[in-house]
């Protein structure tokens, strides 16, 4: 920075300070929007404006002489009436924007993430669609496939209004790829599974589970399955197959996409890809799990009943068709 520079920036923190000195404290905060390409004498007017700063002329001069007058980025504040001129510009130069947060719920399918992608980003969810199913999408976010169902990664996010979508699932997109720590990577060498198979098998642990402590011995029965070449049978996989919830999966529902890879009744290993997108647990569960079991049958607490043999499964499941029944008579 040359001598003269050095002596206008040091006149103009003086004047700042002085002008902070001798007036109120900060006051609430309020709303400014700047307008994307907003020169900065329009800036300086909108905060004056709205009583986020003094000396609208003075501003200016202060934010040229500190080299900031290109800096300022455009978005939604929220700036406290009264600030100093150093923290108003240290705040639009950084882009400390009004953000909002987006959260996707552990176990959720991509359709049902579009209206709260689309909500995040201003747009309709036709138009997230439309992104969602560009071919060359998985390749951009650089994920297994065969979609970005699963890969998605289930989270909080907080974005600044009118953020656009791309920016949204590449952002969630990035924080699944941080999943895969070095540990995480090495686990799947071991087990000699592919990225998309694991995640596929944790997207059903995820869909199955109640209760995450049980995790490990849900994922267990089905890496035995796989090895001893059974059939899945996981509900879940036929629901996705059949296009979403269903309150009670019939024989007839299951007959009706026998053709379907993602029919596990019908179709052997693991589906093509994920049914919906796991949490971290669920991944770890599939990198470990507990496999003394080859059955499981849910109780009416959400807990599930765990067993080896057919016989005991058989059980199990009478057992609970009387717990249910003594939950409806009560």
């Amino acid at each position: 920075m040359s001598g003269g520079w050095k002596a206008a920036v040091a006149v103009a923190a003086v004047i700042a300070a002085l002008i902070a000195l001798s007036g109120p404290p900060p006051g609430e905060p309020t709303q400014v929007t700047i307008p994307s390409g907003a020169t900065l004498s329009q800036v300086a007017d909108s905060l004056s404006a709205r009583g986020v700063i003094r000396g609208r002329a003075l501003f200016e001069w202060y934010a040229r002489a500190r080299r900031a007058d290109r800096k300022i980025k455009s978005g939604h504040y929220l700036l406290a009436t009264n600030s100093s001129w150093a923290s108003t510009l240290g705040s639009i130069t950084r882009g400390e924007v009004v953000t909002e947060p987006m959260t996707i719920p552990e176990g959720f399918m991509v359709q049902q993430m579009v209206p709260r992608i689309a909500e995040a980003a201003g747009v309709s969810p036709a138009s997230v669609q439309a992104l969602l199913a560009e071919s060359d999408l998985v390749e951009r976010l650089g994920v297994p496939g065969p979609g970005v169902e699963g890969y998605l990664f289930p989270d909080t996010y907080r974005f600044a209004s009118g953020v656009p979508v791309s920016t949204i699932l590449e952002t969630m997109a990035e924080r699944y790829r941080a999943v895969w720590t070095p540990e995480r990577l090495a686990q799947l060498e071991e087990l000699g599974w592919t990225e998309r198979e694991l995640v596929t098998l944790a997207s059903i642990v995820q869909a199955e589970a109640r209760r995450p402590e049980e995790m490990p011995r849900i994922a267990g029965v089905y890496h035995n399955r796989l090895e001893i070449g059974w059939l899945l049978q996981a509900d879940p996989t036929v629901i996705y197959a059949l296009g979403g919830y269903r309150e009670r999966l019939l024989y007839a529902a299951i007959d009706s996409v026998a053709d379907n890879p993602y029919n596990t009744y019908r179709q052997s290993g693991l589906p093509p890809g994920p049914i919906s997108a796991p949490g971290e647990a669920a991944i770890d569960a599939a990198l470990n799990p507990i496999d003394d079991y080859l059955f499981f049958v849910a109780r009416p607490d959400g807990y599930h009943v765990f067993t080896r043999s057919l016989a005991e499964h058989n059980q199990a499941r009478i057992d609970i068709r009387g717990m249910n029944a003594a939950q409806r008579g009560s």
